[in-house]
């Protein structure tokens, strides 16, 4: 095998905890309302059932970092897949609403520590000109997950009966699990962490060597150089919440916050329920929901094809601008019962999400800190993102009782507002920018 082409395996194979990222979170769209019914829960409950997974996420995003540091990249991805596969198979057998939610929530611990441990790694493998394109794979394999969680949905909803139909949707998860963790075999530890962490600088180089077959000796020395004095003083870098780490702070705490707060989530989540307001009947909202996947598979690989060229603060301005005026339609269509064109409203929405936030957030959070520091970033980055993303499916049911669907994607256009306005005024630009080289333009000394 080439070795771009072994990069790009590397890259790709870390990136299918992504797949099943996306599959996993959204495959319970096409079961929720028959959730709901079997075990007759209140709209509270049904908003925890739905929420259980990503509430696995807070908790695995808040602890992803710790097995990301101390064992590695690598061993943390494979047991990644063996929380995605107990998780699977539990919610799909589940005898009981409370069986079924610790089965989500342990699937979500998966998604939670993948989110810390994926982008991470394939940051720290990547050259600095394929650093967005190859990292942009994680978001790309989420969305891809998606697409095949709202077509096995749409299948298996048309051809089984719908008692059982619901569990062969969460089933299936099983096996890309079992797929992945065997992949993971192949992967090399990430050199970065070997030369910081572990102490193993020629295991560190002969890995660097791997990836940069073109380098010279004494480039893979001053390389490897580089990452050991992009430490500094152990006792000083490994603080995190210190003013010297304000600016990567903030902004891995707002892209996880804006990325939310656009509404991103409920819209994946309940795609059925949303088009079922428009009138359309309950097939016809799966099929719908399929072209949500469509559309958000598409406008990620076009954002992957851009992110090196244009770079992560220009797509983010493209997406704000999407946002903004897609969820600016959707609240006017249902406000003046134009239903016509709210599945254009929604799938524009999807385009702005995926070319924009979608495609820069797991970036821009994996790049921004330094090595010694890059774990526990990726961990807030990670922490931020499902701790607003659990409670806006908890509080989404309800919102739904109380609010006409008007003022819900008003809300939500209104914080995009905000998000544009935050793009102009604090996000740099990190293409092309080298790991160790990122410290100076970010003023982390």
């Amino acid at each position: 095998m080439k070795q771009g082409n072994k990069l790009f395996f590397w890259a790709l194979t870390s990136a299918l905890s992504g797949f099943i990222f996306g599959f996993d979170t959204i495959v319970i769209s096409g079961a929720e309302q028959k959730i709901q019914s079997i075990w007759a829960l209140s709209s509270f409950w049904h908003g925890l059932a739905m929420s259980a997974a990503l509430w696995g996420t807070v908790l695995g995003s808040l602890i992803g970092g710790w097995p990301t540091e101390k064992f590695g990249r690598r061993k943390t991805l494979l047991w990644i897949g063996a929380l995605y596969l107990v998780g699977g198979i539990g919610a799909a057998i589940a005898p009981n609403a409370t069986i079924f939610m610790l089965a989500r929530f342990i699937g979500g611990v998966g998604i939670g520590i993948s989110t810390v441990a994926s982008p991470l790694y394939i940051s720290e493998i990547s050259p600095a000109a394929r650093r967005g394109h190859l990292a942009g794979l994680f978001q790309f394999n989420i969305v891809f997950g998606i697409l095949v969680a709202f077509a096995s949905n749409y299948v298996l909803g048309k051809y089984l009966d719908p008692e059982i139909a619901w569990r062969w949707m969460l089933g299936v998860l099983a096996f890309p699990a079992l797929i992945y963790a065997v992949l993971c075999f192949a992967l090399p530890e990430s050199p970065r962490w070997l030369i910081t962490h572990a102490g193993k600088r020629k295991e560190g180089m002969d890995v660097f060597r791997l990836i940069n077959p073109e380098m010279s000796e004494a480039e893979l020395v001053k390389l490897a150089d580089s990452v050991e004095l992009s430490v500094g003083d152990r006792s000083v870098a490994s603080k995190f919440f210190t003013m010297r780490l304000r600016i990567p702070i903030m902004l891995a705490f707002l892209v996880a916050f804006f990325n939310q707060l656009s509404g991103i989530n409920a819209v994946l989540y309940f795609a059925p329920r949303i088009f079922e307001w428009t009138g359309l009947g309950e097939k016809a909202a799966l099929l719908q929901s399929v072209g949500i996947g469509v559309t958000n598979l598409a406008f990620t690989y076009v954002g992957l094809y851009l992110i090196d060229k244009l770079g992560r603060r220009t797509l983010l301005y493209i997406g704000s601008f999407g946002y903004i005026i897609s969820l600016g339609l959707c609240a006017w269509a249902f406000s003046t019962k134009t239903y016509a064109i709210v599945p254009f409203c929604i799938f524009s929405f999807i385009a702005a999400h995926a070319i924009g936030q979608g495609t820069v957030i797991w970036v821009l959070i994996s790049e921004i800190f330094p090595n010694r520091n890059r774990a526990a970033g990726q961990t807030l980055g990670s922490f931020t993102h499902w701790f607003f993303a659990a409670s806006l499916t908890l509080v989404f049911p309800k919102m739904a009782e109380i609010f006409p669907p008007a003022v819900i994607f008003g809300f939500f256009c209104f914080m995009m507002v905000l998000q544009l306005i935050w793009v102009k005024t604090m996000v740099p630009e990190t293409k092309g920018v080298a790991l160790e080289d990122m410290q100076k333009k970010l003023g982390v000394l």
